[in-house]
This record gives C-alpha cells, structure tokens and sequence, in this order.
C-alpha cells in the first residue's frame, strides 16, 4: 500500500474517532447516564418525555392503512433474519477457531436500550427492537464475514464497490501478484490479533 493511502486511511480512522467522541460528548447534553444495560434520565427530562408519549388509540388512528397493511411482510423478516443469526453462530463458533481468527463480540452488535425511551408507546418500542435486532444480525454477519473475507481473500475488487467492511482497506489491489502467496500468509498472522 502506498504512503498516501495509508496516511489517509490513518486520516480517516482519526476522524472516526473525533466523531465518536463528539457524538458521546452532545449526548451527555441529553442529561442522561448509562448504568450497566439501564439508562437513568434526570427526573425533569424523564417528565417531559413521559408527557411527550402518544397513547396506542391515538397512535393507531393516525398510522396510515398502508403501513398497517405492510405490517406481515415487514414483521415476516424475522424468519429469515433469525436463520442468519443462528446459522451464522454456528459458523463462527465452528471455523474460527479452526483458522485462529477472533471470534466477533456479539455484545457489540445487539444493543437493546432504545425501548428504555419513555416518550415511545409499546408499538414504537417493540418497532425499535425489531430495527435494532435486523441491523444487528446484518451488522454482525458482516464482520464476521469480513473476517472469513480478510483471512481466506484479501483481494480488492478491480471495481469500486459501495460499503466495504472495515478490513477491505487491508487488501491487496486487485493484480498485485508479486509475493501473492507471502502477503496472504502474513495478512492471515495478522487476523489473529484483530481487535474490534
């Protein structure tokens, strides 16, 4: 890899971090502390998001009939996501640790704290841990994949592609064969040490 591409990937990683820090640092102004999996709001904001909360009838007699009509396909989507889930715990369980990879931290991924929101009715909290569990199974399935991808085949694609996972950017481009098998091998020492 190149110096400039290189200087710019640490470029990037340095900004996500200055982000992540000023996201953690503008939610500290939503007067609210993480303890252990409850959120404790202040006692005011608590009240004013209590008195925020649209009650079931309300909330129904203004939801669209094509949203309700929509209501078993979205809601079907657990039958495939949980086989995802499942099959992709499996995988992981049995193959990485037949190839020394790092097994990915579920508890990174399924985050369950959006339900804990008093201004959300029952609909709007079951809604949310509906979205959250489907963008976690997703999101864990591709760094677990990203990890398969990274250790069996680091090669970028000759064409640019939208929303690669985070180790695509240490592949090799796309006809580097010079020392093809030597790179591989030091790529695959490397995966053992990923952290997340």
């Amino acid at each position: 890899m190149n110096k400039t591409i290189s200087n710019i990937i640490d470029e990037i990683r340095r900004l996500e971090k200055d982000l992540e820090e000023l996201v953690e640092s503008q939610q500290r102004n939503f007067l609210f502390e993480i303890e252990g999996a409850k959120i404790k709001f202040e006692k005011n904001i608590l009240e004013q998001q209590n008195a925020l909360k649209v009650n079931l009838h309300q909330w129904l007699k203004k939801s669209r009939l094509s949203s309700i009509l929509s209501i078993p396909f979205i809601y079907g989507m657990i039958i495939p996501l949980t086989f995802i889930h499942i099959s992709i715990e499996v995988y992981q369980a049995i193959c990485f640790p037949l190839y020394n990879i790092p097994k990915v931290k579920r508890g990174n991924y399924f985050i369950a704290d959006r339900q804990q929101l008093p201004y959300l009715n029952i609909i709007e909290k079951f809604n949310c841990a509906y979205c959250s569990y489907g963008n976690a199974v997703i999101a864990y399935t591709r760094e677990i994949i990203g990890r398969t991808e990274l250790y069996w085949c680091p090669i970028k694609h000759a064409k640019k592609i939208l929303g690669t996972h985070q180790h695509y950017k240490r592949f090799l481009d796309f006809g580097e064969f010079d020392n093809y098998h030597e790179k591989v091998a030091k790529i695959r020492d490397k995966t053992s040490n990923l952290d997340e």
